[in-house]
């Protein structure tokens, strides 16, 4: 049997995520943890992060120490500190996005009680997230320091 490839997917691919898709396939989508409850603890995750914000603000330091050197040895070494600072800012991203943003923020309807103390949460939350994307954008020690400060605030929440 030949096999069919659309942009590099197999068509039993695509077919496969167009029935997952289709609209009115699911009637209910209910929010669940990833992994079972109780593995992780929010105070790991929070010293996590502030080890994220320092090996970027160490990553920012050293890319700027290399930055006009023209030698193979410091452009090798300038590009593995991109790529580390790009891990660690994404990765940042991915656990205030799937760990505490899903499971951890709860929605409050407007005008409940609470509902401004979500509100605040969630722009903490996006704080710190934007931050971590500004890191990826910037060699600047000051979005580094941005980053840290945000994720200190973030801890609040989270007893730290």
């Amino acid at each position: 049997m030949k096999k069919r490839y659309l942009a590099g997917t197999s068509v039993a691919v695509v077919a496969s995520l167009s029935v997952i898709m289709w609209p009115g396939a699911i009637k209910n989508a209910q929010a669940h943890c990833q992994v079972p409850c109780g593995i992780y603890d929010d105070s790991a995750r929070i010293d996590r992060l502030k080890e994220d914000a320092r090996t970027i603000a160490k990553a920012i330091k050293n890319i700027n120490e290399l930055a006009g050197k023209a030698d193979a040895q410091s452009f090798n070494q300038a590009a593995r500190w991109v790529a580390t600072k790009e891990h660690h800012a994404s990765h940042v991203i991915e656990v205030v996005a799937q760990y505490f943003l899903t499971q951890k923020v709860k929605p409050v309807e407007a005008g409940a009680k609470g509902y401004d103390a979500y509100l605040s949460k969630l722009a903490d939350h996006h704080a710190v997230m934007s931050a971590a994307m500004k890191t990826k954008q910037k060699a600047d020690s000051a979005a580094a320091d941005a980053l840290a400060h945000s994720i200190e605030k973030l801890a609040t929440h989270y007893g730290k």
